[in-house]
């Protein structure tokens, strides 16, 4: 496995891989709702690759993406310091520790370039991201309440944070 930089020529791989986790259901975008193209994706990396403190490592295995993490940070001195962070991983390549790796590739890479907090959302119900976040050393943060309607039904999302 190798976990690197994402490149824009890898837009159109990404984007399938985006569609795919979506249909874990646990993701914002449900199954089918993300209507990006090719295009705006090749786009969005190319702006993400050209700032200081964004960036996307995708998981390869066998010249396929089968995972990523993505680290957003603030776009204003008070909060560039600090990254929001999403992370998917294939269902069928989990419990590989693809996530782990993804996860030491963005710490080092997020203190080289300043970042000394990190942030992320995760589902309530989505134990095995929870239970991986907190081994990692995430800790919870706050928990909000009815934040996502999943099929009709409010769902809390648990915040969680890390410093570096």
């Amino acid at each position: 496995m190798i976990i690197r930089p994402i490149e824009v020529s890898d837009a159109e791989n990404f984007l399938e891989l985006r569609k795919k986790i979506d249909e874990s259901g646990f993701m914002l975008f449900e199954p089918g709702e993300r209507q990006t193209t090719v295009e705006q994706q090749s786009q969005s990396i190319e702006r993400m690759l050209s700032e200081p403190n964004k960036m996307i490592f995708v998981a390869e295995m066998e010249n396929k993406l089968v995972g990523f993490i993505a680290v957003i940070g603030g776009d204003v001195k008070r909060n560039r310091h600090s990254a929001n962070v999403v992370l998917g991983v294939l269902e069928d390549y989990q419990g590989q520790g693809i996530a782990t790796k993804l996860f030491h590739e963005a710490f080092e890479w997020a203190k080289e370039v300043g970042i000394s907090r990190l942030g992320l959302t995760v589902m309530k119900g989505n134990d095995k991201a929870f239970s991986l976040y907190r081994k990692i050393g995430f800790v919870l943060e706050g928990e909000r309440i009815q934040s996502l309607r999943v099929n009709g039904e409010f769902v809390n999302e648990y915040y969680m944070y890390k410093l570096l």
